[in-house]
């Protein structure tokens, strides 16, 4: 499966960006996705997943309130709406998915758990 992101740019703090991953390939083996981010100098971490059947979402403590995933299935698209961003939430942001099964709620939020990733988008947010 490939993944590509996009949406990403430079926004004012309190601003809003939606992220974009369109899945192509083996998308049916698809169970849900995952959003990550790294900023400069930092380990990549956990924002954001949605899994399905189900449309289960998942959130980083940072992000909750203020994030949004969600997908289009007719287009293999996975969103994230970004909301009220904060000059911390400038990273490149990446987006990640896992073939033939689903990944168990409490691994959601590792990165070792998902086998395929996108380029990454980059969102700088300004103060």
């Amino acid at each position: 499966v490939q993944l590509q992101a996009s949406g990403g740019g430079l926004v004012q703090a309190g601003g809003s960006l939606r992220l974009s991953c369109v899945a192509s390939g083996r998308t049916s083996s698809m169970y849900g996705m995952g959003w990550f981010r790294q900023a400069p100098g930092k380990e990549r971490e956990f924002v954001a997943a949605i899994r399905w059947p189900g449309d289960n979402t998942y959130y980083a403590d940072s992000v909750k309130g203020r994030f949004t995933v969600s997908r289009d299935n007719a287009k293999t698209t996975t969103y994230l709406q970004m909301n009220n961003l904060k000059p911390e939430d400038t990273a490149v942001y990446y987006c990640a998915t896992r073939l033939g099964s689903r990944i168990i709620t409490s691994a959601i939020a590792s990165q070792r758990m998902y086998d395929y990733w996108g380029q990454g988008t980059l969102v700088t947010v300004s103060s």
